[in-house]
Order: structure tokens, then C-alpha cells, then sequence
């Protein structure tokens, strides 16, 4: 029954508890609704890829309680149309649910249960509008929120990972290999605690930002190996109870095939439902990378200092006015943004540790905010990856003049000297050549330490960027 109340029309729903009155046209039912009223939180809710993740799992699930005769071919092609219409995101409306909420995330399995449920009734056929989808009953059949819930977890996360961030990573570190190529050619100082040290090409310091990425995508591609393994079919504690013996396993080849990913059952249900180490993982990996582009936008940004009074070194692209009272003024905001990101994802990474911590007994019971802070951090990786090799890397320029300019004049220039005449001389001419303002190369010429020739080849800034004595 329909009634108009101050706040509009609803409807009275029941459930075990009783009856509850939710919004008339809502698809989710009382179970939800007692859900919204218990958890005024925050007003973030699941996001789209957990969303299509859950939806995915439902579909499976119809498709294989089908496949196994435990669900009539009407029911079926009925809850497995409306589940993927949730996979699409056509009801994401329908997920009003805060993440600050049951542990389990029961609360959010049954919105999915009861909006596929009431959307599948208005898919069957006209004949059939007396007949019931329950969403316990059918769409939840062979389930529970306890392996539901943390399979939806891998499966959004294994896309998030192949589908935007590793894609993501792959395009920025092919970016900083060309940068790498490019700059080879260009010898400059290197920088130690922030002091001069002895010359590198800015082509290496490129190709270590480079690596720092091939292995930040290896440690991931490692840490998902463990995401593929799926809780489903462990039902309520690990044992199984209430479902097909074959359930899991097929659960698992039917989402491999839907997703193209290679997931498979859990080796031990009673780990991956009392447990969320697998997940703690990646978010550790995603700390690293994150880790990783902190410190390349960070070198970037100082790098390209200036442009007059700091380092100089690079050029970075111009991208906004940087400045609301100094005119002309640009600033490396897509470095910054990247960092911003890092210092985020770094956060995220400790409620996830702290989320993965509480498996208590057969079940975690944090993991709505595990999987929001987890898929938040892919997120913003890939996004920011992508946008910093978009935005930033792609246009970097070298000021060659700048930074060939600067090796003649560093201290560290005697580094080369100090296996031919010693540490403690060296040490001497450094510190006359600061304490003079004149270089390494006039003092010794000065000074006839060395012939000229030998002079020339030891002050070398190239063969001082390769192993050996110059």
C-alpha cells in the first residue's frame, strides 16, 4: 500500500523484523531503509566499480544456482537480467547505503539483494506478476554477505588493477624511458643531502624515475596474484553451509568469464573470510607506489625550480597562471596534485592495515571501509598517473645550458682527483674553491698538481657519469 506522508509517498515493506516504511519509489526494501536510518554517518557511499563488482557477483550467482537446478529457468533469466543491469550502473541510485556501517557489509549485500530482487519481479512476464522473487530466498541463494561481500572486494579490485592503474602505470613509465633517451646526452650535477655531489646525465636520473614504476606495476601484478582467490562459497563462516558443494568453484570460473580475469575459489575459505591479508597486501604495494610518485613529482618540481632563481634544470610545461597577485607566475600544480594523491593514498593504506586487523574469529569485520579506502587508492593512482604522464612528463624540457653550466662549478668535481692526489688534498682544494668562489679545474692549473692532459681526462664530466677512474 502507497500512502503520501510529509516527506512524500512511500510504501510499507516487510521483513522479519516487521514492517518498515520506505520511499515509493525505491527498489530497495526494509532491510535497506532500516539501514539508512541506523547509519546517518557520512554520506559517502560504495563506489561504481564496488557496485558493478556486487551486480557481477549476483549475476554469477543466478547463473550458476541455474546451472546447478537449484533455480528455475523464469527466476533465473529474470534475477541474472536485473543484475546485470545493475553491473551497468542503470540502479546505482538504488545504493544509498554509508560505508561507516554493519562490518560485514550485510546491510549493502541486502540493497543489492532486495533492488534485483523487486527489479527482476517487474521483469517477469505478465502472467507471472503474482509470483515472488524473494531476495534472500533467490538473488542471495548459495550466499551470505560474509563471502559475498569480500568476493565483490577482489573482483572490483582485480579490475580496478588491470583495467586503470596498471594501463596507467604502463603509459607513465614508457613516458620516462623516452625522457630518459631523450635527456641522455645532457650531464649535470648530482645532488646528495640536497649538496652538490659528482656529475650524473640527467638521462640516468630519468631512467631510476623509470624503474621506480617497472617496479612499483611488478609488486602489484605480485600482490594481485592473491586477489584472484574468491570467498564464495564459504557462506556464514568458511564451512559451506547452505550451499552446492560446486558452488564456489563455479562461482569462480563464471566470474573469470565475465570478467576475463583469472579468479579462482579460495584455497582455504576460513582465510579468506576470517582474513583480509590479501587485500592488506595490495594496499601496501599501493602505499610503495605511492611512495615511488611522491618522490619523482617531488624531484621534478625542484628540479624545475625557478625559473630564474632555483635549480633550472627542467622545464616543465606550463599548464595554469600560478599565482592570483604575481603576475606571469607558473607553478608545477600537476607535480603537486600527484603528491597530494601519494600523501592520500598513504592514509588510505593505514585504514586499510587497521580494517584488515580486526578478522575477528570466522569473519573481518570491517570491511566496507576496507574496500572503500583500498579502491579509492587504485583510483587515484591510476587517475593520477595518467594525468601526471599526460600533463606533466610528456611536455618536460631540459635546459641543457642550465645544467651542463652547473657541473664546472661544483666541489664535487675533485671526487675525480681524489684517487690521483689523494683524499686529504682534495679535501683542501674543495674547500679553497668554495671558500674562493673559483673552480676545481682553475685551482689545479693554478697550482700544477696535474699536467693538463691528465687534468682534462680526470675532469671529464662524461666519463665521470660511468664506473671506473675517468
Amino acid at each position: 500500500m502507497t500512502q503520501t506522508g510529509e516527506s512524500g509517498a512511500f510504501r510499507t515493506e516487510r521483513d522479519s523484523m516487521g514492517e518498515m516504511q520506505v520511499p515509493a519509489a525505491a527498489y530497495y526494501g526494509a532491510q535497506t531503509q532500516r539501514a539508512v536510518l541506523n547509519f546517518p554517518i557520512s554520506g559517502i557511499r560504495f563506489s561504481r566499480p564496488f557496485i558493478r563488482a556486487l551486480g557481477l557477483v549476483k549475476q554469477a550467482a543466478a547463473d550458476v544456482n541455474h546451472d546447478l537446478g537449484q533455480l528455475g529457468d523464469q527466476d533465473w533469466q529474470a534475477i541474472a537480467a536485473a543484475a546485470a543491469e545493475v553491473v551497468e550502473g542503470r540502479w546505482d541510485s538504488q545504493f544509498v547505503l554509508d560505508i561507516f556501517q554493519t562490518g560485514s557489509g550485510t546491510s549493502t549485500n541486502m540493497n543489492a539483494n532486495e533492488v534485483i530482487a523487486h527489479r527482476a519481479a517487474e521483469l517477469l512476464p505478465a502472467e507471472s506478476a503474482a509470483h515472488k522473487i524473494h531476495p534472500n530466498d533467490h538473488v542471495n541463494m548459495g550466499q551470505s554477505s560474509n563471502d559475498a561481500i569480500p568476493t565483490a572486494i577482489h573482483v572490483a579490485a582485480m579490475e580496478a588493477v588491470h583495467r586503470e592503474l596498471l594501463p596507467a602505470l604502463a603509459g607513465l613509465q614508457a613516458s620516462l624511458e623516452a625522457k630518459a633517451e631523450e635527456f641522455d646526452s645532457i650531464v649535470k650535477i648530482g645532488r646528495t643531502h640536497l649538496q652538490d655531489a659528482t656529475p650524473i646525465r640527467l638521462g640516468q636520473e630519468f631512467s631510476g624515475y623509470a624503474s621506480q614504476i617497472a617496479h612499483g606495476r611488478r609488486r602489484i601484478k605480485q600482490a594481485a596474484a592473491d586477489i584472484e582467490e574468491l570467498a564464495i562459497g564459504g557462506t556464514a563462516v568458511g564451512t559451506g553451509i547452505n550451499t552446492h558443494p560446486e558452488f564456489g568453484a563455479r562461482m569462480a570460473a563464471r566470474l573469470a568469464a565475465l570478467t576475463e580475469l583469472p579468479f579462482r575459489e579460495a584455497d582455504n575459505h576460513f582465510e579468506a573470510q576470517a582474513a583480509k591479508d590479501a587485500a592488506v597486501q595490495l594496499s601496501g604495494t599501493l602505499k610503495t607506489l605511492a611512495v615511488s610518485l611522491m618522490k619523482i613529482a617531488n624531484d621534478i618540481r625542484l628540479l624545475g625550480s625557478g625559473p630564474r632563481c632555483g635549480i633550472g634544470e627542467l622545464i616543465i610545461p606550463e599548464t595554469q597562471p600560478g599565482s592570483s597577485i604575481m603576475p606571469g607566475k607558473v607553478n608545477p600544480v600537476i607535480a603537486e596534485s600527484v603528491m597530494m594523491v601519494a600523501a592520500q593514498v598513504m592514509g588510505n593504506d593505514l585504514a586499510v592495515a587497521i580494517a584488515g586487523e580486526r578478522g575477528n574469529f570466522e569473519l573481518n569485520v570491517m570491511m566496507p571501509v576496507l574496500a572503500h579506502n583500498l579502491l579509492s587508492s587504485i583510483q587515484l593512482l591510476a587517475a593520477s598517473a595518467q594525468n601526471f604522464d599526460r600533463r606533466l612528463v610528456q611536455g618536460l624540457q631540459a635546459d641543457r645550458e642550465r645544467a651542463e653550466g652547473l657541473v664546472e662549478q661544483s666541489l664535487a668535481m675533485v671526487t675525480a682527483l681524489a684517487p690521483v692526489i689523494g683524499y686529504d688534498r682534495a679535501a683542501d682544494i674543495a674547500k679553497t674553491s668554495h671558500k674562493t668562489g673559483r673552480t676545481v679545474r682553475e685551482l689545479v692549473t693554478e697550482q700544477q698538481i696535474l699536467p693538463p692532459d691528465e687534468l682534462q681526462r680526470l675532469l671529464d664530466p662524461w666519463s665521470q657519469t660511468t664506473p671506473g677512474r675517468g
